[in-house]
């Protein structure tokens, strides 16, 4: 099965070079993409920069793609949680931490590709602000909705990068598509801090009662 994806950045890549990159993005090393060129075209500017949405196809038939998409925010987190940098200022969250990586963290390492949310600004925020016991895991999943942040495509391994091939690349222009990618963020924001979308119910539970209860991944209730 052959996908289409697109990789933001602000010079053209046609070929991808496996081991090369920042080792601590959202899931570690590797190539990151989307299926969104609109999307591919925000994360490829600045404010003082435009950039390029670089077109590839791949073919996925023979390769392991681990789908985060379909397991809780938990999971997710946990990835997170092993490879960005968090400013964790209470014992609580402390403890979330390592309770999260224990008992969440899947064997992401062994696929060839990942799908799942990306860790803007204001994902990352509803992350901390979840491990730090000020929202529900309730108001976390509600979270993780918010903003049409988009999701990743994200080649890991050695054979995933032998797969991918260079279409065409895109001009993204830094006045149109900065802008768009701030009210992107600005929106999720917002939503968040909305009291009619964030609002608490009583049947909620937090991190806390994760914790002591001992909540797993299978606990029907997540």
């Amino acid at each position: 099965m052959k996908k289409t994806i697109f990789h933001g950045s602000n010079h053209i890549i046609e070929k991808p070079v496996y081991g090369f990159g920042k080792p601590y993005n959202d899931y570690g090393l590797g190539f990151y993409c989307t299926f969104e060129i609109e999307l591919a075209k925000e994360w490829a500017v600045d404010f003082n920069h435009g950039g390029f949405a670089n077109e590839y196809e791949i073919d996925v038939s023979d390769l392991s793609v681990l789908n985060l998409i379909d397991y809780s925010p938990l999971h997710w987190l946990a990835i997170l949680l092993e490879n960005r940098t968090f400013n964790i200022s209470n014992p609580l969250a402390l403890e979330a931490k390592e309770y999260i990586k224990n008992n969440f963290l899947l064997d992401y390492r062994s696929y060839d590709v990942i799908i799942g949310y990306r860790a803007d600004d204001s994902y990352f925020a509803f992350a901390r602000d979840f491990i730090s016991g000020a929202i529900s895991y309730q108001q976390l999943v509600r979270a993780m909705k918010l903003g049409d942040l988009g999701q990743q495509f994200v080649l890991i391994s050695e054979k995933a990068f032998s797969m991918i091939k260079f279409k065409k690349a895109h001009y993204a222009d830094k006045k149109k598509y900065f802008e768009t990618k701030m009210n992107r963020d600005l929106k999720a924001r917002e939503l968040y801090n909305s009291t009619k979308v964030m609002k608490r119910n009583k049947t909620d539970f937090n991190i806390a009662t994760i914790i002591d209860e001992g909540i797993k991944p299978n606990d029907p209730r997540l």
